[in-house]
C-alpha cells in the first residue's frame, strides 16, 4: 500500500482555510483565587474546576465536549479512520496458558470484544474443550466495568478478582468458588493499589486507604494500609496486618506471600521509588516482624525463597539491579551475598519451573540468560528476534513455561520455553491484517542539550521517502523509572499503515539506562527530560523524517506533563499537540487522590523556594503566555480518572483557550465513564484514535485519505 496521505498542494492552503472558522469556545469564567508560595502570589483563576461535585463543572464539561465534537464530526475521514482501525483491530488474541489446580486457564479477546474473557479446561485435556470461566463483557452493559486481577487458592479451588467500574483505581473483591463458579460471601469494597494474595487456602492479604470523605475522584489517600481477610468472614473483621499508625505513613503498601506460604513479605513507601522490607514467619503465629531494610533508599523485593535462604532483588549500591541471597535468620544488608551479580545493563528478573530468569535491556532492547538456585548460568534464551521477551514466569513446580515477543512492527506472538533444551517453539501467533515485512524499526541515537546520547526507535513502512513530509507522532514518556521498549500496538500498525512515522524515544527519567537514567530525569533535572525530547523532534526534522509542520507528539500521564511543557517551552517545533490524561498543575498536582507520592519524581511546591520556583517554571498550566501561537491541542482525559485527576487537563484547556494567538484549535475532549485508560472498552479505545489521527491530519492539512 501507498502513502495514503494526500495534500492538498501545500500545508499553508488548507491552513487558511481553517483561518475562516475559528472556533467559538465556551467561556470559562475566571476566578480570584491565589496562592503564595515563599512570598510569590500565584493566581489560580480555575480552581473552581477542581470541584467534580459540582453542577458547574459538569455543565463545563458538557460545553466542551458539545465544542470538540462539533469540531471532530467535520473531520471528513474521521469515520474512515475508525473504520480502518476496527478492521485492524477485529482478530483473535490470545494469552499465554496457566496452570491453577485442576484446570488450565488463559485470556483470549475475540476480535472487538471490549474486555478479555477467561477461559479454562481441564489439565491435560486440548485447549477446544475450553469453556468461558469469567466474561467482563456482562459486567455491565456498555463494557465500562473491567476485570482487574484474578487470583487462586494454593489448591486452586477457590478464586478472588477485582473489578473496576468506570475506570475507577477503587476496586470490588468479589470471591469465587472455582468448581461451581458461584459467588461465595460478601464483596469486598473500597479496595485500592491492591494485589490479591492468598496464605494458602485460607484467606488473602490485600491493601487500600480509608476511603476518603467529600470527592472520592480527588479526594487525597495518602495512608495506605495491609490487611488479611480470612474466608467465611465479613470485611469489618478483616485484620490490619501493617500500616495505619499516625507516627509512620507509607503511601504504598504491599504484602504478598512466598510460594511455600512460609513467609509473609512486606513492601513500605512514601513514594513511587523506594521501599522499606519486613518479613514475617507464618510458620510461627507469634513471630514478631522482621526488618530487612527499615530505610526507603532503595528497590527491594524478595523474589523467591530456598527454606529460610531468601533470594533478593534490589538496587541498594546496584542502579542496575542484582540478585542477592541471605538467611532469614539475619536478612540485613551487611549479611547479603551476590548471586546474579550487577552488570552494565539494567536487570529484570523472574522465576519459574526451578530457575531463575534473568532479562537484561540492553538500549531497550532485551536479552534473556537462564540460571539454576545454585547461580550457574545454563543459557542464553535465544530469542525470535530484536524487541521485547516477557514472560518467562510460572510456579517452581511447572513443566511448561511461555513468554511473548514483540516489537513495533510484531504483533506479540506466544513461545513455549523448553527449559531443558533452551529451544523456543512458537504457541500463539496473531492472525491480524498487518503484514511486518512491509515495515522496519531502526534505532538511532542522537545528542541531547547537554550532549548526552539519547536512544530512539522509529519505525515506518519500506521504501518511505525521507522529504520531510511524513505525518510522524512523538511519543514519549520520561519518568518514575518506567522504560518504553519495543511493543506491538495496533493503533500505531494503523497510523503506519497509512503512511505515518511512529518514533520513541528512551528519554531520561525512564529505566532504560537504570536508576542514574532515572534520577537524572528528577526534581531539579527534570528539564533534562523535555530536553531529550525536543531534541528528538529536532533529530527527526533535521534528518528529514518529517517537518514542523507534520510533528505531532504525544504522551500520557507523566507523558502528558511532558507534552505539555514541551509545546509551551517550544510551540514552534511541532504542528500538533496531544497530551492525555496529564499532569499539568505542578504546583498542586500532590495535593489530589495519591499524588504526594510521585514527589520522589517531582519534588513539590512546599520543598522549598528553589523548588516552587523551578517547578512553577515548567508547569504546563503556569507556562501557558498570552500572545503565543500554540501548536494544534487535543487535550484528553476522563471524567473518572482518580489517579491524574481531570482538573489538571480542565485547566490547562481553560488557559489554552483563553491565551490562544492564532486560529490553531485547543480543544479537549472528556471520556464520560472513564478513569486513567486501565480498562477502557475496545469500543471507546477505537474512537479516541480515530479522534486523535482525525484530529491530528487534519491539523496537518491532510485533505483526505487515498483509496488505495
Amino acid at each position: 500500500m501507498k502513502n495514503i496521505f494526500l495534500l492538498l498542494g501545500t500545508v499553508l492552503v488548507l491552513a487558511a482555510c481553517h483561518e475562516t472558522t475559528k472556533i467559538e469556545y465556551p467561556v470559562t469564567k475566571k476566578g480570584d483565587v491565589k496562592d503564595t508560595y515563599f512570598g510569590t502570589e500565584v493566581s489560580d483563576p480555575y480552581r473552581w474546576l477542581e470541584d467534580d461535585n459540582s453542577e458547574e463543572t459538569a455543565e463545563w464539561v458538557k460545553e466542551q465536549n458539545t465544542t470538540t465534537f462539533a469540531y471532530l464530526n467535520n473531520i471528513p475521514y474521521r469515520s474512515e479512520i475508525k473504520d480502518r482501525l476496527s478492521a485492524i483491530w477485529n482478530y483473535e488474541k490470545v494469552g499465554a496458558p496457566f496452570k491453577e489446580g485442576d484446570w488450565t486457564y488463559f485470556y483470549k479477546n475475540d476480535g472487538l470484544q471490549n474486555q478479555y474473557v477467561v477461559y479454562r479446561y481441564k489439565n491435560g485435556e486440548s485447549p477446544e474443550t475450553a469453556q468461558v470461566f469469567l466474561d467482563p463483557n456482562t459486567f455491565a452493559e456498555d463494557g465500562t466495568t473491567s476485570l482487574s486481577t484474578l487470583s487462586f487458592s494454593d489448591n486452586g479451588k477457590i478464586s478472588a478478582y477485582s473489578i473496576s467500574e468506570g475506570g475507577s483505581d477503587w476496586r470490588k473483591v468479589i470471591i469465587m468458588d472455582a468448581e461451581t463458579m458461584e459467588q461465595l460471601g460478601d464483596t469486598l469494597i473500597d479496595i485500592k493499589f491492591s494485589g490479591i494474595s492468598w496464605k494458602a487456602n485460607d484467606g488473602f492479604f490485600y491493601s487500600s486507604y480509608d476511603k476518603p470523605k467529600g470527592s472520592e475522584l480527588s479526594a487525597k489517600t495518602d495512608q495506605h494500609k495491609l490487611y488479611y481477610h480470612k474466608l467465611g468472614t465479613a470485611q469489618s473483621e478483616d485484620q490490619l496486618i501493617f500500616g495505619g499508625t499516625a507516627a509512620e505513613k507509607h503511601r504504598y503498601i504491599g504484602g504478598y506471600t512466598t510460594d511455600d506460604n512460609n513467609y509473609l513479605v512486606i513492601t513500605a513507601s512514601i513514594s513511587t521509588s523506594g521501599n522499606k522490607l519486613f518479613i514475617k514467619d507464618l510458620t510461627k503465629p507469634d513471630s514478631k516482624l522482621v526488618t530487612i531494610i527499615g530505610d526507603d533508599s532503595s528497590d527491594t523485593h524478595v523474589i523467591d525463597n530456598d527454606g529460610s535462604k531468601l533470594y533478593l532483588v534490589t538496587n541498594l549500591n546496584a542502579p542496575n539491579t542484582k540478585i542477592v541471597t541471605v538467611d532469614f535468620s539475619n536478612p540485613a544488608p551487611e549479611n547479603w551475598v551476590d548471586f546474579i551479580p550487577e552488570t552494565e545493563n539494567v536487570l529484570s528478573p523472574s522465576t519459574g519451573c526451578g530457575y531463575f530468569f534473568a532479562t537484561y535491556m540492553i538500549d531497550a532492547v532485551s536479552k534473556v540468560y537462564q540460571y539454576d538456585y545454585s547461580g550457574k548460568l545454563i543459557r542464553e534464551v535465544e530469542l525470535p528476534g530484536v524487541g521485547t521477551a516477557s514472560g518467562f514466569g510460572a510456579k517452581k513446580e511447572d513443566t511448561e513455561m511461555y513468554y511473548t515477543f514483540t516489537n513495533y512492527t510484531t504483533p506479540g506472538s506466544i513461545y513455549q520455553y523448553d527449559f531443558n533444551t533452551g529451544n523456543s517453539e512458537l504457541y500463539v501467533k496473531p492472525e491480524i491484517d498487518f503484514n511486518p515485512d512491509n515495515f522496519e524499526s531502526k534505532q538511532v541515537f542522537y545528542t541531547s542539550k547537554d550532549g548526552t546520547k539519547v536512544p530512539m526507535i522509529i519505525s515506518y513502512k519500506k521504501g518511505m521517502e525521507l522529504n520531510g513530509k511524513n505525518p510522524t507522532i512523538l511519543y514519549g514518556y520520561g519518568g518514575f523509572n518506567i522504560s518504553l521498549t519495543p511493543s506491538f500496538s495496533i493503533a500505531n500498525a494503523v497510523w503506519m499503515d497509512m503512511g505515518g512515522i511512529y518514533a520513541v524515544p528512551n528519554i531520561r527519567g525512564g529505566g532504560e539506562y537504570g536508576k542514574k537514567w532515572h534520577v537524572a530525569g528528577t526534581k531539579l533535572q527534570k528539564q533534562n527530560v523535555f530536553d531529550d525530547f525536543i531534541a528528538a523532534g529536532e533529530y527527526l526534522i533535521n534528518e528529514n523524517y518529517t517537518s514542523g509542520d507534520y510533528l505531532a507528539i504525544r504522551g500520557g500521564s507523566n507523558g502528558g506533563l511532558l507534552v505539555g511543557a514541551v509545546m509551551t517551552q517550544r510551540p514552534d517545533l511541532m504542528k500538533v499537540a496531544l497530551p492525555a490524561v496529564g499532569v499539568l498543575d505542578m504546583l498542586r498536582y500532590h495535593t489530589f487522590t495519591a499524588g504526594a507520592g510521585w514527589a520522589y519524581d517531582y519534588g513539590t511546591s512546599e520543598d522549598s523556594q528553589e523548588m516552587f520556583e523551578y517547578m512553577k517554571a515548567y508547569s504546563p498550566v503556569h507556562s501557558v503566555k498570552e500572545g503565543v501561537e500554540y501548536p494544534a491541542t487535543l487535550v484528553t482525559t476522563g471524567d473518572h480518572d482518580d489517579r491524574v485527576v481531570p482538573a489538571h487537563s480542565f485547566k490547562f484547556a481553560a488557559e489554552l483557550q483563553a491565551k490562544q494567538a492564532g486560529t490553531n484549535p485547543t480543544l479537549i475532549r472528556i471520556e464520560t465513564d472513564a478513569g486513567h485508560g486501565a480498562g477502557t472498552p475496545v469500543s471507546k479505545t477505537i474512537e479516541q484514535y480515530a479522534d486523535i489521527f482525525g484530529f491530528t491530519l487534519y491539523n496537518m492539512g491532510i485533505e483526505k485519505l487515498s483509496a488505495e
